[in-house]
């Protein structure tokens, strides 16, 4: 092979590399982010680290239910520094019976979820609208590829919690519901998309108006 191909192959093996990849490998051990550090771009310095640095116990107890019945604690480097460039992130979801993740998605990241307590219908929907669902127990685990619709409901007698893991220390999080009702969508293509009424479009958007 010559030279010239070599460099070639090797150019687009490079860029299949981080177009396939998550979030860029760290070039450190860890770069612990410093709490005024609102850029995520400067660190701790290294000789002043401690464990405590590499310990969050904000996940221990649910915070409190909202109307849908799940509570949901994100764990990112916005509330734990020493995720700072190690492309990983945590969320626990606690679930009252009954109670739902509306139909979401994460534009960066792939999310493995694990139950640890309850009975929960899980599932994601792809591209081609096939729909992937299960109600899955204590000890199972269900993958959601990054950037598909997915969402799960707690369908036991008693509540349900999970704990996803994802593959970027910023996954980012859009819920479907929110998203269209909840933005600045001209009601005359919602309602001809969702085959809804003027007044059910108002009582949608004042539902899922961003909150102040």
């Amino acid at each position: 092979m010559s030279l010239t191909r070599l460099i070639l192959v090797f150019t687009f093996l490079l860029h299949l590399h981080f177009a396939l990849g998550s979030d860029p490998d760290p070039v450190r051990d860890f770069c612990i982010l410093k709490s005024d550090s609102a850029a995520h771009v400067s660190c701790k310095n290294s000789s002043a680290a401690t464990v405590e640095d590499f310990i969050f116990s904000g996940i221990q107890l649910p915070k409190e239910f909202d109307e849908t019945g799940l509570s949901s604690i994100p764990v990112n480097v916005n509330v734990f520094p020493g995720l700072n460039t190690l492309g990983l992130s945590l969320v626990r979801a606690d679930f009252e019976v009954g109670g739902v993740n509306v139909p979401h998605f994460h534009p960066r990241a792939t999310e493995v979820a694990v139950v640890l307590e309850g009975k929960l219908y899980s599932g994601f929907i792809d591209t081609q609208n096939r729909i992937f669902a299960k109600v899955i127990e204590k000890g199972e685990v269900m993958v959601f590829p990054r950037g598909l619709v997915h969402f799960q409901m707690n369908v036991g007698d008693k509540p349900a919690t999970i704990l996803g893991s994802f593959n970027s220390e910023n996954p980012g999080l859009q819920r479907i519901p929110n998203a269209v009702f909840g933005s600045g969508i001209k009601d005359e293509l919602l309602e001809r998309a969702f085959g809804l009424k003027g007044k059910e479009i108002a009582k949608l958007r004042k539902k899922f108006a961003p909150h102040e």
